[in-house]
């Protein structure tokens, strides 16, 4: 059985090794939400730990569980997969900004495919997690992969059974290709799953569909690649087969306009061109704009200044996409005129 790479495992270290330091030095940065970026706030946070002794307790739990946790007050900046809109940010009195980028994949196991030999559609997608599709010979899956030898194996689902941003651009996706999705599933961080079982974030459905034959879930990349998982390749909106990739992540944020949405909020799901992966999407930091430990807030907003000057090539390792300089600059702007740290 193939190990699985736990990300709530370093979540605890990285507390449990801020705890020993903060007796002599500032408290570390608390943050909690999205496990889509998880991989690489880790890497983020090793290397600034290194760097300036301050560390990243960061809570793993889904991007529901951040944005709850953000507006009760018990983290300083809360990390969601899903941006909120304008209304609820000027509600809650919160800023939210994009800091890194990321392709969701298919994943499956099934044996004798490798990764990159399975091709899969938007439609065809949306109709296995509605339960349409039900074993891997259909006649669907075949006409995309003719050369393949699909067995006549039931399918088994495995999807989010926490609110996740994960799920919120998965199913953004599968809406804007499926009228059925979007009519009778719909598009939310948490749904009524016709099928399937649920599991517990991105190391969740990565473990489930790592240990069922005949499986199929969805994680982020980082997930995919860190645990060797077999996932599938995509026809995108211009019909073009296309592989996951921190290319074709960046190929579908290319003509993104910013500015365009209250906090950044640009969904990045089925953008049109040829190299473009179809499920990219950007995630999200929250902190509060009159935040009441400004220090904190502050220390945060270093982090993330941190990350956005020196971040790049580690995301890059982890086939994540960096934001734009221009969109960084917008944003540090964002910080100084938006929220109060001194």
């Amino acid at each position: 059985m193939n190990t699985i790479v736990r990300p709530m495992a370093f979540a605890f270290a990285i507390a449990a090794a801020g705890f020993v330091t903060t007796v002599s030095q500032a408290a570390d940065i608390s943050g909690a939400g999205a496990t889509f970026p998880y991989p690489i706030y880790a890497k983020w946070a090793d290397a600034y730990k290194k760097e300036t002794n301050i560390g990243l307790n960061y809570q793993s739990i889904g991007s529901g569980g951040g944005i709850k946790q953000i507006k009760a007050k018990t983290v300083t900046f809360g990390a969601s997969d899903a941006p909120l809109k304008g209304s609820e940010l000027d509600e809650a009195g919160l800023a939210q900004f994009p800091m890194v980028m990321g392709g969701i994949v298919p994943v499956v196991n099934l044996e004798g495919i490798k990764p990159g030999e399975l091709v899969l559609d938007g439609k065809t997608l949306a109709d296995i997690f509605q339960g349409k599709i039900t074993k891997w010979d259909d006649a669907a899956i075949k006409k995309l992969n003719p050369n393949s030898k699909l067995p006549s194996q039931a399918i088994a689902v495995v999807h989010r059974s926490d609110g996740s941003g994960t799920t919120f651009n998965f199913s953004y996706f599968l809406g804007d290709v499926s009228a059925d999705w979007k009519e009778k599933v719909g598009v939310a961080q948490a749904l009524e799953w016709p099928v399937g079982i649920g599991a517990k974030g991105n190391e969740g459905v990565a473990a489930n569909v790592t240990q069922a034959a005949g499986s199929i879930g969805y994680v982020e990349y980082a997930y995919a690649k860190q645990n060797k998982m077999i996932f599938a390749d995509m026809l995108n909106k211009d019909g073009k087969k296309v592989e996951p990739s921190a290319k074709t992540f960046a190929a579908a944020a290319s003509n993104a306009d910013w500015n365009s949405q209250p906090g950044y909020g640009v969904i990045l799901a089925n953008q049109p061109g040829a190299e473009t992966w179809p499920m990219t999407s950007a995630t999200w930091i929250l902190v509060y704009k009159k935040p009441e430990d400004k220090a904190a807030t502050a220390e945060a907003l270093k982090f993330f200044g941190w990350a956005y000057k020196n971040g790049g090539k580690m995301a890059d390792d982890l086939d994540y996409v960096a934001m734009p300089e221009a969109v960084v600059k917008s944003v540090e702007t964002m910080w100084s005129k938006d929220v109060a740290t001194k």
